[in-house]
């Protein structure tokens, strides 16, 4: 039976202004081994004042591993997803990712998540931006293939809800490992795909998995005319989503993925998060699933 880790996006402590350490206090009492935050570049007050579930370059890498590692927690990724699409995705971006991928190779995380902006970049045609594109990921890949951290493509916008262009993507670097996909099943729902048949196709890419749902409300107003959601407002398992979920765990299960399955929901302090830990553990039993410990 194939072992998966289980983690959340520390997203869900954002409407509460949580800190970081208190998104590891709520994974140690649920028995969660894997956490996913965003990475910012320096200092700010809110993140300072303990308001903010995420983390800084700022921070120590080893420091804060061996923090984690008193929780039982470790990194599945951290979260650098500054939009590599638009004109300021090769001087921004580009930097901004490889200091994420020197700092995630101290702090012990094994990916780093990357991403394309939620809207066709303007003053670009679709080529353009490709190209530039391909340009930075290679830029990033010659470091994260340095640090041997992965670097994942998520499925997020304009350019990765669609199936072709993300496979070119994928194939930016030719064949190395260091370029993967992160999988989120709410994204490629919401921009209007079949997320069974989205994730199909890139079985063999899949490394990292944001585990999605989407409310009525939100995929009646919205779907086939957004891409990326910033975050979930319904638990996993309540939505209009969740039998692509479990579809996509089943396909998981029988290809033997065993990467990280990370929840993405506003855990309202942490009662919307539990009940999406609870509807995942009950679904990944059902795909063959085993959850890998600390």
């Amino acid at each position: 039976m194939p072992e998966v880790g289980v983690g959340f996006h520390t997203d869900a402590f954002n409407s509460t202004h949580k800190s970081f350490d208190q998104a590891l206090q709520w994974a140690r009492d649920n028995d969660v081994h894997y956490i996913e935050p965003g990475v910012i570049e320096g200092a700010c007050w809110i993140h300072g004042l303990g308001y903010f579930p995420h983390i800084s370059l700022i921070e120590d890498p080893v420091l804060l591993r061996r923090r984690m590692e008193k929780y039982g927690v470790r990194f599945s990724q951290i979260d650098a997803a500054y939009p590599l699409s638009g004109k300021d995705g090769m001087s921004v971006g580009v930097p901004y990712v490889q200091k994420a991928i020197a700092w995630a190779s101290l702090a012990g995380s094994p990916r780093v998540a990357t991403t394309d902006g939620l809207y066709k970049p303007e003053g670009l045609g679709d080529r353009e931006a490709l190209d530039l594109m391909k340009r930075a990921y290679q830029e990033i890949v010659r470091v994260a293939e340095a640090h041997e951290v992965v670097v994942t493509i998520e499925v997020h916008g304009y350019f990765t809800t669609k199936a072709d262009w993300l496979a070119e993507m994928l194939d930016y670097c030719g064949d190395t490992p260091y370029l993967q996909l992160n999988l989120d099943t709410g994204n490629t729902f919401i921009a209007g795909n079949d997320p069974v048949e989205f994730a199909d196709r890139f079985l063999d890419r899949i490394h990292h998995v944001h585990v999605k749902d989407v409310s009525e409300s939100l995929a009646e107003s919205v779907r086939g005319g957004a891409t990326g959601i910033a975050i979930s407002h319904v638990a996993a398992g309540d939505g209009v989503n969740a039998d692509n979920i479990r579809r996509i765990l089943r396909r998981l299960g029988d290809t033997g993925f065993d990467g990280v399955l990370s929840i993405e929901c506003e855990g309202q302090g942490g009662p919307m998060l539990a009940d999406s830990l609870a509807w995942l553990r009950k679904e990944m039993q059902e795909a063959g699933l085993q959850e890998r410990q600390f």
